[in-house]
């Protein structure tokens, strides 16, 4: 079903959706950004149109919806222990096409990869709907076409802001019950971007040789990144986490299990136990998480874990490129 609303129609469809779901969108926090006098864009609860921010590149992934930073898997005490229960509604969550095909790379990892499930993350995922939102242009430092992201079918309802109006599609048919007062029918389609002014020429994997995981050219980064985990924490796809437990005071007996973010470049992370470490240097760090992102997956999986949104290079306050890195290791080959 394809429709187009004013967007104070729009808002009215909002206010019902909200008595079923939570809206989850990217949205603009004043003078909170990384540098003096910036704003910072990521992914928070909305409840009106005006609060979303589509012209503009959000800094951070909306994975945190499936993948929560900090996440209580179980309670114990000294004879028992027990899931928490999920609280609040149902969500649905605005994303664009490069966030979607990076949601399916989460699937992979915690659904598919193996023969069970990962039960928390699972539970999570079945709970949201997913709102394609179009991309006006390309962002500075984006290169989804090349990682062949920048299209999808997979979401349940499409839609493209406009000043005035907006213009959707609806795939599931519980959605449309919320637009159908509104507005008129119309023949939307979904656009996509088709062009990146960056663009990356990716290595092919069956002639990767074993010798490039010691090269030199890992040097480079061993001096400059400072291993601070902006890239990783920025990403879609990056799934890597601890787990920890929790002991309470009142009762060290009695605690909780949490598992929380980490990741390849953030320090100690390959410690293991007697303290040793795989991956000492930041080189190696850097060279760890490129090949899983452009090799390694794609080996198991048959695409690459990358989904080119440049949320690295935005964040990254050494300006290492990504895409830089992948090209010059193209080259090398």
């Amino acid at each position: 079903m394809a429709r187009k609303l004013s967007n104070s129609d729009f808002d009215e469809a909002l206010k019902q959706i909200q008595e079923t779901y939570t809206i989850i969108a990217p949205k603009r926090f004043e003078k909170r950004g990384r540098f003096s006098d910036t704003d910072l864009i990521r992914y928070d609860k909305i409840s009106q149109l005006k609060e979303i921010e589509w012209k503009e590149k959000s800094n951070f992934s909306p994975k945190e919806v499936v993948f929560p930073i900090t996440q209580t898997l179980f309670n114990f005490t000294e004879d028992k222990f027990c899931e928490p229960k999920l609280k609040g509604k149902p969500v649905l969550v605005f994303m664009r096409a490069c966030d979607i095909n990076g949601f399916r790379r989460l699937d992979e990892i915690y659904l598919n990869n193996g023969e069970n499930p990962d039960y928390y993350y699972k539970r999570l995922r079945e709970r949201i709907k997913i709102v394609l939102f179009e991309c006006e242009q390309s962002f500075t430092n984006c290169f989804c076409v090349s990682m062949k992201s920048n299209t999808t079918d997979e979401y349940d309802l499409a839609l493209k802001f406009g000043e005035k109006e907006i213009s959707l599609d609806v795939k599931d048919n519980s959605l449309s019950k919320y637009f159908d007062d509104f507005g008129s029918e119309n023949d939307y389609i979904p656009k996509f971007i088709e062009d990146n002014e960056v663009k990356v020429t990716l290595p092919k994997i069956e002639e990767m040789p074993k010798e490039i995981f010691s090269h030199k050219f890992w040097d480079e980064y061993t001096q400059r990144c400072i291993a601070c985990g902006r890239c990783n924490t920025t990403c879609t796809t990056c799934t890597c986490h601890t787990t920890t437990d929790i002991f309470y005071d009142d009762n060290p007996n009695a605690g909780e299990r949490r598992r929380t973010w980490a990741a390849c470049h953030i320090d100690e992370f390959s410690l293991m136990a007697g303290g040793h470490d795989f991956r000492e240097n930041n080189g190696s760090r850097m060279r760890f998480k490129t090949m899983h992102k452009i090799y390694d997956y794609n080996k198991r999986f048959g695409e690459h874990m990358c989904i080119g949104c440049g949320r690295c290079d935005d964040n990254c306050p050494e300006y290492i490129s990504f895409s830089n890195c992948i090209n010059k290791l193209n080259n090398i080959l």
